[in-house]
């Protein structure tokens, strides 16, 4: 009979493995897989069952306990051990449907736009736009890098000439934003994520509609990784 660490602590995609190793830990947190006060697997055990390097076990280790999780003990008897009170919830009630829908949403409408964006024969205002607004967002600073984020995948459903695609991205966006707001802003995410909003406006400007979907729909997958994490 498989146990509920091997269900848990089972080998995460690569696409999103930072994402997804937060994940994983705090799902063995809050399913009291690792209880209250106890101690994790070494990292050399849960780098192996996740499939990770312990390089990015680690980041995602130090991002937990900035929020309050877990708490890394030198010596002897020390790991990382699981606080005896964790975070508080946001908010009450069972945010998962709310959740899930915004996702599916998003999902729909931006790797669509991504697709539709590179599908297109784009205008040299067009093309300067992306490159800008990817500029931006790949420069900002941690106050700022959600409204940065936020213009450049707004500034991909613009290139396709759709005003209503443009709105409803907007529209859920908002909704994102506000989900986002509850978790913490973890700094290894940020960088993966300007590397993948590289990878799909590098595809659509080289029109490539199958691989810009597929790249916009990893980089939402790891943001789902993350919400699904902290708000479920």
């Amino acid at each position: 009979m498989t146990g509920a660490g091997d269900a848990v602590f089972r080998p995460v995609r690569a696409g999103n493995a930072f994402e997804e190793t937060v994940e994983r830990l705090l799902q063995a947190i809050r399913l009291g897989v690792v209880g209250a006060g106890e101690r994790l697997p070494s990292e050399r055990e849960l780098a192996e069952r996740l499939g990770v390097s312990r390089v990015t076990l680690r980041e995602a280790i130090r991002a937990l306990a900035d929020a309050g999780y877990v708490e890394s003990r030198r010596g002897r008897y020390g790991g990382t051990f699981v606080m005896e009170t964790l975070p508080e919830p946001g908010e009450t009630g069972d945010r998962r449907p709310e959740l899930e829908d915004t996702l599916s949403l998003r999902h729909v409408l931006e790797t669509g736009a991504a697709e539709l964006a590179a599908g297109q024969a784009l205008k040299p205002a067009a093309r300067e736009h992306l490159a800008a607004t990817l500029a931006e967002a790949s420069a900002a600073s941690l106050s700022d890098y959600r409204r940065r984020d936020s213009r450049l995948h707004l500034a991909i459903a613009e290139v396709t000439g759709s005003a209503s695609l443009t709105s409803a991205v907007a529209d859920v966006r908002m909704r994102v934003n506000r989900l986002l707001d509850e978790i913490p802003l973890l700094e290894p995410n940020l960088d993966h994520s300007n590397a993948q909003h590289d990878a799909v406006v590098g595809a659509i400007l080289d029109a490539d509609p199958t691989a810009a979907r597929q790249t916009m729909a990893e980089h939402l997958d790891g943001t789902a990784s993350l919400l699904r994490a902290f708000l479920s």
